[in-house]
């Protein structure tokens, strides 16, 4: 009987193991043989790469893993901290994708004795020139009694660290509870001058060599012969609030000094997706310093950046391994400090918590209508998504590499303290991702 059943299992290995399977086996070991070495001479090349004299005079990190096995195929002072500049964004989007909803919240309210209270949210999309969203004030509109609280916000206009010098430009508008049309002024000209919103219209001045905005007040300047469009930060206070929901809403507000008590209602606005799109492809400073605002909203009444920033860092992100300096949402400050590691955790965690087409959704692509701002038609664009981060002296890039062969690899590749051109930088860093592609 033992006899019987050794030779029935030995005709049934000879039948299962056909020429076409051994064949095949043979190739597999035969690829995979080739593979590796030219894996490994690559790896070997981009360390050679990164000993170069141009990358001497400053300072690079990079890390790169493998996102199914983990293994680190690329290492270099990844766990040393650089100045992110906007790769800070990748944080502020798991952090409100951790504690926001599907919709913005994007006003408070309590109704009671025939009186509508609201507060904001930090919500960025009221009236915002992109978003242009009027939920928040339609809502406002069915009410004739209304009181706004602008007590909230307990926190600076301004970032720790930003340059103060920054005021009159678009990419460092205040931040607040309530802002109104993405807190800037938008001047187009054609055929004439237009002023949005229009309550700043007589505040602008056609002068030669002047400030776009005078540093303590709302008063603009334009040359003569500016024919453009430019959106120029405005100082918020209360005051202004009210007078620009009063003429968007057709009502009456009065001005309140403390939210009465009650069950709070929340009235929610557009989808957060679209705001982190319109970050992350925009790299918007003020869209992401709101969001960060607007999550602290979820976990207090009191809006801070720290509120969010230190829930994130005592539940969501207790397990990185260097523990950042994040100071804001947006990365304007060079106080921030972070990893390459903790910037490839995050990647890590948002690769395996959200569906990889929407977040290559929202994430920017390697061509001038993502990544870079200028065209290269030699460049490749569909392998990379991922977030730059630039400032003075500073250029990083850190997401997905997608390879031939199908496999996603996590990076974060940092470059600090240089002095010749962001473009020559970018160039290095893309032969480098591009080497990995074509091997992996």
């Amino acid at each position: 009987m033992l006899n019987f059943t050794v030779q029935r299992v030995q005709v049934t290995i000879k039948q299962s193991v056909t020429p076409f399977k051994i064949v095949f086996c043979v190739l597999s070991i035969l690829c995979a043989s080739c593979v590796a070495p030219k894996r490994n001479q690559t790896e070997k090349n981009i360390r050679t790469k990164l000993q170069h004299e141009f990358y001497g005079n400053q300072f690079t990190g990079i890390l790169v893993v493998d996102s199914e096995t983990n293994d680190t195929l690329i290492a270099q002072n990844s766990a040393r901290y650089f100045l992110p500049a906007s790769n800070v964004k990748l944080f502020t989007l798991y952090t409100g994708l951790k504690l926001l909803p599907e919709q913005i919240p994007t006003l408070g309210y309590f109704y009671e004795n025939d009186t509508l209270h609201i507060e904001g949210t930090g919500d960025p999309s009221w009236l915002h020139p992109y978003f242009n969203d009027r939920t928040a004030v339609s809502f406002i509109k069915g009410y004739e009694n209304i009181v706004l609280y602008l007590t909230n916000f307990q926190d600076g206009k301004f970032g720790p660290g930003w340059a103060w010098e920054d005021y009159e430009y678009y990419f460092s508008p205040e931040r607040g509870a309530l802002p109104l049309y993405g807190n800037v002024v938008n001047a187009l000209k054609n055929d004439s001058l237009v002023i949005l919103p229009k309550h700043f219209k007589a505040a602008f001045k056609i002068a030669e060599n002047k400030s776009l905005r005078q540093q303590h007040t709302n008063e603009f300047a334009l040359s003569s012969t500016f024919n453009d469009t430019i959106e120029i930060p405005f100082i918020t206070d209360n005051h202004l609030t009210q007078i620009l929901l009063q003429k968007e809403t057709g009502r009456q507000l009065t001005v309140g000094a403390q939210f009465p008590k009650g069950k709070k209602q929340i009235l929610y606005g557009i989808p957060t997706d679209s705001i982190y799109r319109r970050m992350l492809y925009e790299s918007d400073n003020f869209l992401a310093e709101q969001l960060m605002i607007t999550a602290s909203s979820m976990l207090s009444d009191t809006l801070r950046f720290n509120t969010a920033r230190d829930a994130m860092l005592k539940v969501h992100l207790s397990n990185l391994r260097q523990q950042p300096r994040w100071v804001d949402g947006s990365g304007l400050s060079r106080y921030n400090l972070f990893t390459p590691e903790s910037m490839v955790q995050v990647l890590s965690k948002l690769l395996a918590e959200i569906p990889e087409k929407r977040l290559y959704h929202l994430l920017p692509t390697w061509d001038a209508d993502g990544t870079i701002k200028e065209a290269d038609e030699s460049a490749e664009s569909d392998f990379i998504h991922a977030k730059s981060g630039g400032m003075g002296n500073t250029y990083n890039l850190s997401g997905y590499l997608t390879t031939k062969s199908g496999k996603v690899l996590v990076f974060s590749f940092v470059n600090n303290h240089f002095r010749r051109s962001s473009s020559e930088v970018r160039q290095n860093m893309y032969g480098i991702l591009k080497s990995l592609h074509d091997s992996y």
